[in-house]
């Protein structure tokens, strides 16, 4: 593995109690940052917690991240605990069901957008004065190539995830001289619990669109936030970085 410089830094990471979130913390503890698991199920940050064996070096809140006041809260305690907070990781996610356009339940598409987008965006909101105010801070968040092609028969990720993009561009845009860095990854299929939550069907038609004929792994995913949320990327903001096995192509 190689050493990424996180020593003294203090971290927030959505979604962390399992999969691609769960790595990404794993990998920010190894490179010497604190990190703060937010996610909306306790009994999983507990355990989070313990498969992580890392001490003071990790801590959780209970968190509905498409709530605001929640998140607020969630800020405040994080504040408290680690007194100041130098990365977000918009990570928390989640799929929807795999339905042509028409047919997609309207309860469904606000549910996907309510977490995948307005999430991001309430994250933001909540911690990016407290950066601007200390002159420093790195926003990663985990979009999807679906943002940018469109994934048929998942209208409300792909739209939800486009975007988490178009967030991106903005934001990095208005704290380009702040010292607040602000990028996204768009990946192709992570390995993750979340291939559970669609149909063999789509599974396959996703495979099948990546040249290098492998799905991603969680390390690989972990490794390029890391570098993100590090001084080393110093020079890059309102960007996409592609994750996509040679899928993407722009």
């Amino acid at each position: 593995m190689n050493q990424i410089d996180l020593k003294g830094r203090n971290a927030v990471v959505t979604g962390a109690a399992r999969g691609i979130g769960f790595a990404i913390a794993e990998r920010l503890i190894a490179s010497g940052a604190r990190v703060m698991i937010w996610d909306a199920d306790k009994n999983a940050i507990e355990e989070a917690r313990r498969k992580l064996d890392a001490g003071k070096a990790v801590a959780g809140q209970r968190v509905d991240v498409t709530k605001p006041a929640n998140v607020e809260r969630a800020r405040e305690a994080t504040l408290r605990a680690f007194g100041r907070i130098d990365i977000l990781v918009n990570n928390a996610g989640i799929s929807g069901p795999t339905v042509k356009t028409w047919e997609y339940p309207v309860a469904e598409w606000q549910r996907v957008i309510d977490i995948d987008l307005t999430g991001v965006f309430l994250c933001c909101r909540a911690l990016a004065p407290h950066m601007i105010a200390n002159k420093y801070g790195r926003i990663v968040s985990i979009a999807s190539i679906a943002g940018k092609e469109g994934n048929p028969n998942a209208p409300a990720y792909s739209a939800a995830k486009a975007g988490v993009i178009g967030l991106t561009k903005t934001l990095g845009k208005e704290l380009a001289q702040t010292g607040v860095i602000v990028n996204c990854v768009t990946p192709a299929v992570i390995v993750t619990d979340i291939l559970k939550q669609v149909s063999k069907a789509h599974v396959d038609y996703m495979l099948s669109k990546i040249p290098m004929g492998r799905f991603g792994q969680l390390a690989e995913a972990a490794a390029l936030v890391a570098w993100l949320a590090s001084e080393d990327c110093s020079f890059s903001t309102g960007a996409v970085f592609d994750l996509s096995g040679g899928r993407a192509t722009y």
